[in-house]
């Protein structure tokens, strides 16, 4: 039988949701309001006198080559983040899940980097990779390989993808191993005595019912690349070398603080918050409904 909280006090319900209430108008509702009211008009450097122009804004954004170049290194870091966080913590996640000694102690330190800011993360990456200063860094130079991430396009756009990528394998790494632990042993033993090897069980059984783990952090992934990497690319690369590192949110931060063009950056913001509405509808739409095993 169900029971049911009832309030004496008809005013409480409303006074206990007032602080989310604020919150959510605060730092969500009004910032988006500001965001589509900007993104509308063109404003001086300063913000003190504006004129409507339509969609003027967007056109300018969507017809710019050097966005349209961000674009194209925004998906190719968000496709290389996802596949090699999943991939790294799912592989974790399965040796942590295993009867191996200190089991406990391994997957406390695995936890351990998701209590980092990424800015933190960042610094850490730069004090092994950086040609001065870093350990591995200077190693590479001196065993004869040319690196030196600030110059090199292409080393800092795996730098980036590496720091961005070690710091969300401990998010996904705590989802697989619950998912993991919440797969009955009496399958995986049915499969082992029909003769089933190790591999053979985790294609057939272990990872199809992980599949809801997967396809929900499949879209917390692309999520988190797309919008939560601002501070490990700031402290890493400045987006640089040239635009080499330049990501859609990176770019809304150097247009709209850097250059002051308040109309173009919250066009852009705009176009971010229509990804993020699209990939939660998919979400809901796919993965909450579609992808059920029992």
């Amino acid at each position: 039988m169900q029971r049911r909280v009832i309030f004496d006090n008809r005013a409480l319900p409303y006074l206990l949701l007032a602080p989310q209430v604020a919150v959510t108008l605060i730092f969500f509702i009004w910032p988006a309001a500001q965001a589509l009211w900007q993104s509308v008009h063109l404003q001086d450097a300063f913000g003190l006198r504006s004129q409507f122009v339509g969609l003027e804004n967007f056109q300018a954004v969507l017809s710019d080559p050097n966005y349209l170049e961000t674009v194209k290194t925004t998906i190719v870091f968000s496709a290389s983040v996802t596949v090699l966080s999943l991939a790294s913590a799912l592989g974790l996640a399965v040796m942590a899940d295993s009867k191996i000694r200190a089991a406990s102690a391994y997957k406390t330190l695995l936890i351990w980097p998701y209590a980092l800011a990424p800015a933190v993360a960042a610094v850490l990456w730069m004090f092994i990779f950086n040609p001065d200063i870093g350990i591995l860094g200077r190693a590479l130079n001196n065993l004869g390989y040319a690196w030196d991430y600030r110059l090199n396009d292409g080393q800092a756009l795996t730098m980036v993808i590496l720091a961005a990528s070690w710091k969300q394998v401990s998010y996904n790494f705590i989802f697989f191993l619950a998912g993991l632990q919440a797969i009955p042993r009496s399958v995986l033993e049915a499969a082992s005595i029909d003769g089933a090897g190790a591999v053979r069980r985790f294609w057939t059984i272990t990872f199809p019912l992980l599949s809801p783990t997967t396809f929900f952090l499949l879209v917390v992934n692309i999520v988190y690349a797309f919008f939560e990497t601002f501070g490990t690319i700031h402290a890493l690369t400045h987006g640089g070398p040239g635009k080499a590192t330049e990501t859609l949110i990176f770019r809304v931060y150097q247009d709209g603080v850097v250059n002051h063009d308040l109309g173009g950056s919250s066009a852009q913001s705009v176009i971010l918050m229509v990804i993020v509405i699209a990939l939660t509808a998919i979400q809901f739409r796919f993965v909450e409904r579609k992808v059920h095993y029992s």
